[in-house]
């Protein structure tokens, strides 16, 4: 089975000007068709240090892809960066000419001279139209391995990844497998706990099981190759067996499940209704909610200053019956030089509690930290 490497390209990327998004869709891609992914790497532009990318992912990998680099100006070095790393000059493709001329032509425009650059490929590249774009990729075949240089421009990436790439890799590579994934995410736990739980299940080799920590949540993610996407699915299906059964209610969801969905359908399982106040989120609780117009949220609104659990208290039972609501919620974050503490409110039909968390990660990583805490207590009930 190949292996794969991504090379994004631009000064633009390293300044943190853009952020790059290919390489997520691209992974994605291969992923699918069964490539392992070993390397993603950005180089700014530079031909001599692109050349040296691209030599270096050639010595590890089949395939290497590149993004980037492809448009008319001079600091658009790609196609100059590939032949120096296969050893061979550039050449002009008259039939590239006209692509590049024909397409500004539906626009009612007329290519400038620098426009040129984009009908040179490196000699005896196999040359790719780019029917949503004007700058043509192209594919350097070097004994049994491929350098792939597409467009940056995300939709144009896509366009010919998906329309003329991938049935490329298929053929050149007698592609007959595919890599599932499968994403279980879980709450109110720290991964040390589920790594105690499952560190056995680590050890696997297909499918793989591996641990990804956020603020607030711990994400198990369970990856299978096999020949169809049917046989991989079945593969997971016995894991996720295995880890939902050790981790019991731990997991709220996989894949693009939400936690604020999670908490939204404990409440309408109950016909519940619920008002939300916060204070030193900065919105996060209350945009999470109110961002797929859940039925049970009725209202949120952000506190000034840092409410001490009684005073949160007593606000959310305030806020709560001015909007009729059957649930309060109130969460809060209060600083200090040493630490943080998160105080969360919960008033239901059953009672009314307080809850004090105590955080001692990044401060900026306090208020979607105290989001999940607050919307894991509602998912619980």
């Amino acid at each position: 089975m190949p292996a794969a490497e991504i090379i994004t390209i631009g000064t633009e990327l390293l300044l943190g000007e853009i952020v790059d998004t290919n390489s997520h869709y691209l992974a994605r891609c291969l992923r699918d068709l069964g490539i392992d992914l070993y390397r993603t790497t950005t180089v700014g532009d530079s031909p001599r240090r692109i050349a040296q990318a691209v030599q270096h992912s050639l010595e590890r990998a089949e395939i290497v892809i590149t993004t980037g680099g492809l448009g008319p100006t001079v600091d658009d070095p790609t196609r100059q960066a590939v032949a120096l790393a296969a050893g061979v000059e550039l050449e002009f493709r008259p039939e590239l000419w006209e692509q590049v001329q024909a397409r500004f032509r539906r626009f009612s425009r007329t290519p400038t001279e620098n426009n040129r650059r984009q009908a040179y490929v490196p000699a005896g590249a196999i040359a790719v139209e780019n029917p949503v774009g004007t700058a043509p990729a192209f594919i350097v075949e070097l004994g049994g391995r491929s350098v792939i240089s597409l467009p940056g421009v995300p939709r144009e990436m896509e366009h010919l990844m998906e329309h003329a790439v991938i049935p490329y890799l298929r053929r050149r590579f007698d592609l007959n497998s595919v890599i599932k994934a499968r994403i279980l995410h879980t709450a109110g736990v720290g991964e040390s706990q589920i790594d105690d739980r499952i560190g056995d299940l680590e050890t696997l080799s297909n499918p793989t099981v591996g641990l990804a920590a956020h603020s607030g949540q711990v994400d198990v993610r369970i990856t299978a190759k096999a020949g169809s996407k049917e046989e991989a699915e079945a593969l997971i299906a016995g894991v996720e067996d295995e880890l939902r059964q050790r981790l019991g209610d731990w997991v709220y969801g996989a894949d693009q499940e939400t936690l604020e969905s999670a908490a939204m359908q404990a409440m309408q399982a109950r016909s519940w209704r619920i008002a939300v106040l916060e204070a030193g989120l900065g919105g996060e609780l209350i945009r999470r909610l109110a961002a797929k117009s859940f039925v049970p949220f009725l209202a949120g609104e952000t506190l000034p200053g840092s409410p001490d659990p009684q005073e949160l208290l007593a606000l959310v039972q305030a806020y709560k019956e001015a909007h009729q609501a059957e649930v309060g919620l109130g969460a809060a974050i209060s600083s200090s030089r040493e630490r943080q503490q998160v105080y969360i409110a919960l008033i239901t039909p059953e009672g009314a509690q307080n809850f004090t968390r105590p955080y001692g990660g990044p401060p900026a990583y306090a208020p979607r930290w105290a989001a999940h805490h607050s919307l894991d207590i509602l998912r619980a009930l």
